[in-house]
């Protein structure tokens, strides 16, 4: 048995070991660890921040790309304006969403914005934060519903979607805070759907779990600066976890598809990382990766 520690709260587990030839072995390593029940939410528990993240998922009509991102600049200015961050865009276009929004009191902030390269294609994916909490999403919800400038933008966006979706999320409190990034990155987004609970134990816990044994993970990919952003859903689809990775350029590591090769495979070096591969692998139902290239108006590259 050992107690480890989340964000000042209590997890019990049972302790692993690294060798496969002790009693058990592999198949010790395959069951998932009981957690404790605990009277406090799991959103306390894996995340201390008053700060909510969106992701937003469009699926874009083949050909429309160039069209939606001039649209989709323009309509995030807005919301850029609006955090208070001022900086340069290179597209030499006062592209309308983002500048519409940064003019208004929304408390947003565009943190990444990104075209798939490998994985769903014609996808861009979208990163937001809320400072002030739900507060903030629901004042930031009346005033563009009631803005005209701003829904006369959606609709002409709406024009290059196949579909859309979004979550809300918290980032997991022992994952390096969301720093925007400079120079010629590539980014991976890693999005597991955890099973609801566990057979053997039946209860709610592979969220927790999950943390449990990340809180040890992100240790072994720190050395390159990979780890960007770690995130659990709140509303919208559940039990849904998401790890995007890049470092930067002076690191040499994710500025191209072998750097990324190179990256994952070190992970295996360190004493530890089979473990927590072997843990949480059983708490999964679906996993699915990929690759991003950074808009050029996003505000980490």
């Amino acid at each position: 048995m050992y107690i480890f520690t989340i964000n000042k709260h209590t997890v019990v587990g049972v302790s692993s070991t690294s060798s496969c030839s002790q009693d058990g072995g592999w198949f010790n390593k395959l069951l998932v660890r009981k957690i404790e029940p605990t009277k406090e939410s799991h959103s306390r528990m894996l995340s201390d921040k008053e700060v909510i993240y969106e992701l937003q998922t469009h699926n874009l009509k083949p050909g429309t790309v160039a069209q939606y991102l001039k649209n989709y600049l323009t309509s995030g200015l807005i919301q850029e304006l609006t955090s208070g961050l001022i900086q340069e865009l290179t597209s030499g276009l006062i592209d309308q969403y983002v500048q519409e929004v940064k003019e208004r009191n929304l408390h947003l902030e565009l943190c990444g914005s990104w075209t798939v390269g490998v994985g769903d294609q014609d996808q861009c994916v979208h990163l937001w934060k809320y400072d002030g909490g739900y507060k903030s999403i629901d004042q930031a919800k009346r005033l563009m519903d009631e803005d005209t400038v701003i829904q006369n933008l959606l609709s002409d966006r709406n024009v290059h979607l196949r579909s859309r979706s979004n979550q809300y999320l918290l980032s997991f409190s022992f994952w390096p805070l969301v720093t925007p990034r400079q120079g010629g990155n590539i980014y991976e987004i890693r999005s597991y759907f955890l099973k609801a609970s566990t057979l053997l134990f039946l209860n709610p816990g592979t969220m927790i779990e999950w943390g449990n044994n990340w809180a040890r993970a992100i240790t072994f990919r720190q050395s390159n600066n990979e780890a960007f952003g770690g995130f659990f859903s709140q509303v919208g689809r559940l039990y849904n976890v998401h790890h995007i990775w890049s470092a930067a350029v002076d690191a040499g590591r994710y500025s191209d598809m072998d750097h990324r090769k190179q990256s994952r495979e070190d992970a295996w070096q360190h004493p530890g990382w089979d473990e927590v591969v072997a843990y949480t692998v059983p708490l999964i139902r679906e996993m699915h990766t990929r690759i991003l290239y950074p808009n050029h108006f996003s505000p980490t590259n």
